[in-house]
């Protein structure tokens, strides 16, 4: 985990307006939107890399309602086009999302399909994230 944290970071675009990690109090809002526990690595995640920008992939965010990749509306989107809400978004991509399960396994989900992927959000980062 550290080792991706570290190359997150390395790879970090500056931006005019960056976003702020979020507090434990602002991820307990969130699972209230959502009526979902966030598992143990998505909120790993979001508190300590949740604002980097890298890439043409933008995952999953919680500080700033207005974002595109907020994650209570990215939620709502990917649950009106059938994802089960035992998955929580943290990637839209190739029309389709990348998404966690409660045991923080991450699969890619479509309309058509659902493919085991990554035994959790960090390989996945290293692996599809960091690759792009």
């Amino acid at each position: 985990m550290e080792d991706v944290i570290e190359m997150l970071r390395e790879r970090n675009e500056p931006v005019p307006v960056p976003l702020e990690l979020p507090d434990e109090d602002l991820l307990i809002e969130i699972e209230e939107a959502v009526f979902v526990s966030l598992p143990d690595d998505l909120r790993d995640y979001l508190m300590q890399v949740s604002d980097v920008v890298c890439g043409h992939l933008e995952p999953v965010t919680v500080s700033d309602p207005n974002s595109h990749t907020y994650l209570p509306e990215m939620a709502a989107v990917a649950w009106s086009l059938g994802m089960p809400r035992k998955y929580l978004p943290i990637c839209e991509a190739n029309g389709g999302f990348y998404c966690i399960r409660q045991d923080g396994a991450i699969l890619f989900w479509d309309e058509k399909t659902s493919k085991e992927g990554w035994d959790n959000i960090w390989l996945w980062a290293k692996d599809v994230w960091l690759a792009d």
